[in-house]
């Protein structure tokens, strides 16, 4: 898969990525309101741009936070997701039984479920939705976001016209969690004799959903339409019939400021940016009379990795381990993100499944890093940054654009003594800085409501940048990793799985693998007249209970 179009450089995710994030507890949130819900009206969202580099409406293919929140409105799943328990519960599916070998899953659908064109949502249909992932991951050579959520799936198989039988190669814990996924909703299979770029216009996209997809102009706005007659929606909702609104229409607009002044205006209803709010727009938000919402998004926080290829600085775990108790990570969140911004607290954000928080391994002890690396042979030289056999201790951190947040890292480690050199990448550079190796630290995450997603980073046979997942480890340490995720993931266990994810997230942090900075919060700020808002366990918005005065 390209790395490109999955693997952030710090300088995106700090510019224009952390729209990926969201903070606050575990539990879904909402905005209830006194009163009774009402029907009608338009809901105005106001979005960070369209990815510039692809853009998509197709639920297998897209990643783009954004387009996957809408896609949650218009096309429903298999199964649902508690954002505050982790729990898997019935949707498109009533119930499903999982084989003993784990390599076999048989759903039984509801019946009486169509998609907006009036085809059913039958066996046959999940059946060739199936059959429609496969091909797209062949089609577009793994680059479809969604083969990360089909690892292992063979095929499926009708039993009846309500029952279809999923099969895998081999077993997966987290499939059944990406069946709650948008990247595996269940779409009208026809879209499947177009070609995938047809696809992503959303020409053929046709779901289950409350919502109808109307249309999708690039860069432009998306726009859902109310469908008539829905009834079958997640328990997980308190409305599960009809939505209360209409119509919604997103577009997408660049600047910050722009976004929130047309949010404190009424110009539009409900402002979604992609950083958290800065401290002055949120005291304008809420000054106007208008709320902000926050979760945490789940799956790998916003975490550096290190290039432990021999030779390199970072090869040195006690050199690791140093820089990370140089980072004032409490520091870091409030002075980017502002008073009261979530200190992160482990390989994984808090709201990911199976999260142990590694909070003391991560306190900020300057100390405790000046004698690791004491221990390491480094001292401190003349101008405090530290020395070895004539070399100074200098940390290469390529950036495709500088940031503030990126500056502070610099300052914070310089003062244990680690000289990190801050390089603009040029266009050609980024494409190829991490096959080449030409780096010490750089800077990624992956969301998705299960610490599986890790494995996308950091296991080499299944991640999207092979290079970075070798270098990020040392081949002891790949082996390790690769012998706790199939602990984790080749059993049905769920005790088990606990128990391997737990020692994996200490061992990440016990040997430097990953070194985290800060934990992704998304954050929305809504008008007054809107009311039973809340996210989803993946941190997108739910338009099922949204209504407006």
């Amino acid at each position: 898969m390209p790395i490109s179009r999955y693997l952030r450089p710090i300088a995106v995710a700090l510019t224009a990525s952390l729209a990926l994030a969201a903070c606050g507890g575990g539990a879904e949130e909402a905005n209830t309101a006194s009163g009774t819900p009402k029907s009608g009206g338009t809901l105005k969202v106001s979005f960070w741009p369209d990815n510039p580099n692809f853009s998509c409406i197709d639920p297998f293919q897209v990643y783009w936070i954004e387009h996957r929140s809408i896609i949650r409105n218009f096309a429903d799943s298999l199964t649902d997701q508690d954002p505050e328990t982790g729990k898997i519960v019935p949707w498109l599916a009533e119930k499903w039984e999982i084989s003993t070998d784990g390599l076999a899953y048989t759903f039984t659908l509801r019946d009486g479920v169509t998609f907006s064109n009036g085809k059913k949502v039958d066996a046959q249909a999940v059946a060739d939705n199936v059959t429609g992932w496969i091909d797209t991951v062949k089609t577009t050579n793994g680059a479809a976001y969604g083969a990360s959520y089909i690892q292992g799936l063979t095929g499926a198989t009708v039993v009846d016209p309500l029952t279809v039988k999923l099969t895998l190669s081999k077993p997966n814990s987290s499939f059944l969690q990406a069946t709650s996924t948008t990247n595996l909703a269940i779409t009208d299979p026809s879209e499947f004799a177009l070609a995938p770029a047809d696809r992503c216009t959303g020409k053929g996209v046709i779901g289950s959903g409350l919502f109808v997809l109307d249309h999708y102009t690039p860069k432009t706005e998306t726009v859902l339409t109310k469908r008539a007659g829905y009834t079958w929606g997640s328990s997980l909702s308190e409305n599960t019939g009809e939505a209360r609104l209409d119509k919604v229409i997103f577009n997408y607009v660049a600047e910050d400021s722009v976004r929130t002044g047309n949010l404190t205006s009424g110009a539009i209803d409900v402002a979604w940016p992609r950083n958290p709010f800065s401290p002055q727009d949120q005291t304008l938000i809420e000054k106007t009379g208008k709320k902000i919402e926050e979760r945490s998004l789940p799956g790998v926080s916003y975490t550096l990795f290190a290039n432990t290829t021999a030779g390199r600085p970072l090869a040195d775990k006690q050199v690791r381990l140093a820089l990370s108790k140089a980072i004032d990570r409490q520091t870091y969140a409030t002075t980017i993100y502002g008073a009261g911004y979530p200190v992160v607290k482990g390989a994984f954000n808090s709201t990911t499944p199976y999260f142990k928080s590694e909070e003391s391994k991560l306190a900020y002890d300057p100390d405790g890093a000046g004698k690791l690396l004491d221990a390491a042979g480094w001292t401190l030289g003349a101008d405090g940054i530290r020395v070895k056999d004539g070399e100074q201790l200098t940390i290469d951190y390529p950036l495709t654009s500088f940031v503030s947040s990126a500056e502070l890292l610099q300052a914070q480690a310089k003062k244990v003594g680690i000289n990190i050199a801050l390089r603009q990448l040029t266009p050609a550079q980024q494409a190829t800085y991490l096959a080449e190796g030409s780096y010490d630290l750089t800077s990624t995450y992956f969301t998705r409501a299960d610490p599986g997603a890790l494995q996308f980073i950091l296991n080499p046979d299944v991640a999207n940048s092979k290079a970075l997942a070798r270098q990020a480890s040392t081949p002891d340490a790949v082996a390790k990793v690769q012998e706790l995720f199939a602990k984790a993931l080749e059993t049905t266990d769920e005790k088990q799985s606990e128990a391997a994810y737990g020692e994996l997230q200490d061992y990440l942090i016990d040997e430097g693998i990953t070194l985290p900075l800060n934990e992704r919060v998304q954050k929305a700020g809504l008008s007054e007249k809107v009311h039973g808002f809340a996210f989803t366990s993946e941190s997108f918005i739910k338009l099922n209970d949204v209504w407006k005065d």
